[in-house]
Parts: C-alpha cells; sequence; structure tokens
C-alpha cells in the first residue's frame, strides 16, 4: 500500500466520526450509539475533511497503476461532493428517498440487535433523535432561507412517510422496533423512553415539514439544466450529452417493447399483446406465492442458488462472500434494495423488500430478475467482492466509494447477463427482465425530460404527445402506459424522480456505459478477450465514477 492508500485509510478513520450512521451502513463498529451532527456546522465538518484530503491527493504522485485509479476514483467522488456542497444540494437535500432523516432510519435495521449492549446502542440512539432533528430542522430552514430548498410536493409527501412510520396504523416502527427487542430493568426503561423521544419526534418532524419548511418550498419540481447537469454527473460518475441521452431513451424503449411483444407472443399465443401474456402469467398458480414470509423464503433460495451456479463457472465467487441474507423491512414503501456486509463479514450482505402494507400475493416471473439485480451476479457480488479486495483496494475503495451509476449500472447490466448465460430460458422469467428493463428505459425519458421540461419529440415511436413540453402530469400519463407497477408504487416512483433529479436513469445509462465498455475491451483484445476475465478485472477496480471506469479498463 502506499501513500495514495495511506491518506484513503486516514480519510475513513477521520469520516466515521463524523458520520456514525454512515459507519453504521458500511458496518464499521464503535459508532452504533451516536447520530450525525446534522448542524451547519456538522456539514461543514464534512466538507472540510473532502476539501483537504482533494488537496492532499493532488500533490501525490501514485507508485503505480492500482494507486492511480485509486486516486483518479477519489478525486472524482470527492470533487463532486464538494460541487454539490457549493451548491447548497447537501445540505437542503430532502426527498422522498433521500434524506438525512431516511439515513436515520435506516441505520436501524443494520444494527446488531441481539445481547445488552447492541440494544444500549438502539436505545441510545434513539434517546438521541429529538436533538437530531432540531439540528437538522434548523439546517434545512436556513438552507431554505438562503434560497435552496426542495420542491412543497416533496415536502409534504416526506411528511405522509413520517405519519406512516410513527402511527401504530401504519408501520409503528419505532415503538415496534422496541418491543421487537428483550430488555429489563433500566435497559427497558431507557429502550422505550427513545422509542417514544424518536416517534414525538418524527411526527414533530412532519408537522414542521408541513407548517414550517413547505410555505418555503419551490412551487416547481423541474431541476433545469444546471442543477441537472451536477446531479447527472455525480449519479454517473460520468459527462453525458442529456440531449442524446434523452433521445436514446425512445430508441431503447420502443427497442425493448418490441422484444416484449415477440416473448408475449410465445406465452400467449400468436398476435397476444404484452398485457395479454402479463394476464396469463399473473392467473398461472405456478407464478405465485402467497404470504411474505413465504416469498422472502423462496428470494433465498433463489439467490443462494445463483450464487452456487455462479462461483467457478462465470465468476470466482470467495468463501466469505458466498452468504447472502434475504430480509424483509420493516416498512412499507414497496423499496427493494441492498445493503452491503460489515467490514468484518459478521453481517452479510443482505436484500431487502419493503412490502406494501396488504401486500400477501407476489408473482414471482416479474421477481427473478430481481433477484438476480440485488445478489448475484448483481450488487452482492459487485459490492461484497470490493469489500473483500482487502490486498487491491485500499479502505475507502472498499467501504465508502459508491457510484450510482457503476452500482445500478452493474445490477442492470448483470440482469441481462444472466440471460445471455441461459438463466432466463422460462419466456416468463425473460419477459420480466424485459419489462425491469422497459421500466428503466421510461424513466430516462421521463426524468430528464421532466426536469429539462423538453419538447417531446414529434416523431416519437409511441404517438405520445408529440411537440408539447414535460410537465409531471405527462410523466405520469406516459409511465402509466408504458409500466406494469401498480398506482401506489408508481406513484412513489413519479415522487422519487422529481425529488432526485437524475439518478433514475444512472440504472439503465450505467449499463449502456458498462456495455460500450465490454464492446470497446473486445475490439481491443479480439481473440483475446475473455469475459470471465473482463468480469473479474473490472469488479476488482471496486465501485467508480463510469468516466474513470472506462479509463481503467482501458489500460488493462
Amino acid at each position: 500500500m502506499g501513500r495514495v492508500d495511506d491518506l484513503a485509510d486516514r480519510y475513513v478513520d477521520e469520516w466515521a466520526p463524523l458520520s456514525p450512521i454512515g459507519a453504521t451502513f458500511v458496518g464499521i463498529s464503535g459508532y452504533d450509539d451516536k447520530l450525525d451532527d446534522l448542524s451547519a456546522a456538522g456539514y461543514a465538518a464534512a466538507d472540510e475533511l473532502d476539501r483537504r484530503t482533494l488537496a492532499e491527493l493532488r500533490a501525490i504522485e501514485p507508485a503505480d497503476d492500482r494507486e492511480f485509479v485509486a486516486k483518479e476514483a477519489m478525486i472524482e467522488r470527492l470533487e463532486l461532493s464538494v460541487a454539490r456542497y457549493d451548491a447548497g444540494e447537501v445540505t437542503s437535500e430532502l426527498n422522498v428517498i433521500s434524506s438525512a432523516l431516511h439515513t436515520m432510519r435506516g441505520a436501524f435495521d443494520l444494527m446488531p440487535a441481539d445481547g445488552e449492549e447492541a440494544v444500549a446502542n438502539i436505545a441510545a440512539r434513539l434517546n438521541a433523535f429529538p436533538a437530531a432533528l432540531a439540528q437538522y430542522r434548523q439546517t434545512l430552514l436556513d438552507s431554505a432561507r438562503g434560497g435552496k430548498v426542495s420542491a412543497r410536493r416533496q415536502l409534504e409527501e416526506v411528511a405522509k412517510q413520517c405519519d406512516i412510520w410513527t402511527s401504530a396504523d401504519g408501520d409503528d416502527f419505532y415503538l415496534g422496533l422496541a418491543r421487537r427487542l428483550e430488555a429489563d430493568g433500566a435497559l427497558r426503561t431507557e429502550l422505550d423512553r427513545g422509542a417514544a423521544a424518536a416517534n414525538e419526534a418524527t411526527a414533530d418532524f412532519a408537522s414542521f415539514l408541513r407548517t414550517e419548511l413547505a410555505p418555503l418550498g419551490r412551487e416547481k419540481e423541474a431541476a433545469g439544466r444546471e442543477r441537472y447537469e451536477l446531479a447527472s454527473q455525480y449519479f454517473l460518475g460520468a459527462r453525458v450529452d442529456l440531449d442524446e441521452t434523452y433521445a436514446w431513451g425512445f430508441e431503447e424503449l420502443h427497442r425493448l417493447e418490441t422484444e416484449m411483444r415477440a416473448v408475449s407472443a410465445i406465452i400467449a399465443g400468436p398476435g397476444a399483446s404484452i398485457d395479454d401474456a402479463v394476464a396469463k402469467l399473473d392467473a398461472d398458480p405456478k407464478y405465485k406465492v402467497q404470504g411474505k414470509e413465504n416469498f422472502r423464503v423462496w428470494m433465498q433460495e433463489l439467490a443462494e442458488k445463483a450464487i452456487s451456479d455462479l462461483n467457478g463457472t462465470h465468476f470466482d465467487i470467495a468463501e466469505k462472500i458466498q452468504r447472502i441474507e434475504c430480509r424483509l423491512a420493516p416498512t412499507s414503501d414497496g423499496g427493494i434494495y441492498y445493503t452491503g456486509p460489515s467490514e468484518d463479514f459478521t453481517r452479510p450482505g443482505r436484500m431487502w423488500w419493503a412490502v406494501p402494507q396488504g401486500v400477501e400475493e407476489f408473482s414471482t416471473w416479474r421477481e427473478v430478475t430481481t433477484v438476480y439485480h440485488e445478489g448475484a451476479p448483481g450488487h452482492h457480488l459487485q459490492v461484497a467482492q470490493a469489500a473483500y479486495q482487502a490486498e487491491k483496494l485500499n479502505r475507502w475503495q472498499r467501504l465508502l466509494s459508491w457510484s450510482s451509476g457503476h452500482g445500478e449500472g452493474w445490477a442492470l447490466y448483470a440482469e441481462r447477463l444472466m440471460d445471455d448465460l441461459g438463466y432466463l430460458a422460462d419466456p416468463a422469467d425473460k419477459l420480466g427482465m424485459l419489462d425491469g428493463q422497459a421500466f428503466r428505459a421510461a424513466r430516462v425519458i421521463v426524468d430528464i425530460g421532466m426536469h429539462l421540461e423538453l419538447e417531446i419529440p414529434r416523431d416519437n415511436p409511441f404517438g405520445f404527445h408529440p411537440g408539447e413540453r414535460w410537465t409531471p402530469e405527462l410523466g405520469w400519463e406516459f409511465l402509466r402506459a408504458h409500466c406494469r407497477v401498480g398506482d401506489e408504487m408508481l406513484r412513489f416512483e413519479l415522487n422519487r424522480y422529481l425529488g432526485w433529479p437524475g439518478q433514475a436513469p444512472s440504472y439503465k445509462v450505467g449499463e449502456r456505459i458498462w456495455l460500450q465498455a465490454r464492446d470497446e475491451a473486445k475490439a481491443r483484445q479480439g481473440a483475446a478477450f475473455d469475459l470471465r476475465r473482463f468480469h473479474s478485472d473490472a469488479l476488482d477496480l471496486g465501485s467508480l465514477g463510469l468516466d474513470p471506469l472506462r479509463k481503467a479498463l482501458a489500460r488493462l
């Protein structure tokens, strides 16, 4: 390990005390009883660490190519972090999926819960909620008064989420958490007090959003080109031509739907529509699982089988990485996500499903590809592989480096790869994969179109409102026409796009760049190209922005 690695490791050591919540997420022990400082001073301290580290990084001459890649990756991520801080994005971020409140709540899902020390940590963190949210409220108000604030509708939607988390008729998250934990005596008293305090603080935060912050919120939800360009670069780790990408989104969605119609004819007969095939599959007991726990077991078994099948054939999967857990999340917003293993692998990588309230029946044909996306060869292989590579990657690369375009692009690439490898031989499973891909392509169109308020192409292949300009209402109409997702979940998705500009396209655009990088490697290497080696070399680089990834792969 060289000087870049020494600096990267020191960065992690200094970052963890500034972000105890982040430390829990990446599995660094020793911080589970604390919350982040969400005051303006707390955010400034994190920014100061980024700036100081950047200055030191730029002065270091890498000793070898491995260190060169690490330096490029770290500079790219930290520069964008500083740019987002300077633009006011960091201290004003609050939307239906990403905020300090969401990460604070989500950290409890990953905390150890067995034993007195673990329960004491949870109690301490719950009791710290009122002070942390008071800091966060002031930071958000100061940002809003300085002209940086989320759209009013986002604030109102987050308030509704707080209502669900704190309601006995909803998720009852905090009080339910305390009830499930084993504690007696003084610890039980502290735990119950903390749960009540966190519940009350979150309910009060909902009131604050409605009565104080929402009146300051933006009426217009579109981000505009300047803000969107920064967001897109941050999520992709690459600069892309947004107008070309928008046009490509229409082409890609049309291509996918054409392929879906061909597969639908196999499922439901010649001339069958996509909806005909979906209806037939949804009515087939072969593709149904009843009950949330049965569905979790189904996911677990499929995830384990994928790891077993892929290991030694298409990938080399270390023993520590072969363990994955599929879990039902304690919330009900419908999200499906992956969390990586702890630094010492005592906590394995986990696939989570926040099942909406009332849902007890699941269609497996839709979700085979989801398991491959979240598990192996998707996020689990990608994230856990990086965490395992202590000899090749420094601590920052293993724990903190993350680019949505790299990560989500790889996971979507992994879905398509499983089809190439023959794991979607059942036309039902293939339709599920194509439907998911089409959903992501539609997001490219809607996200860029709405935030840049672009004109809908007059010659678009769907005849959809040619020549009109995108609005959230047209975004909803387009999604409903092209995405086979329930209205409640689709409404959440639309709110997510409007509140988190640039993130939704990172899946499909990231996959596009991964495919381009693979094609470039094939062209360079000719007959010597080996797909298994390409995947191994690429994943061994860890997560990095897609521009640095392409440069690094070009040197291999």
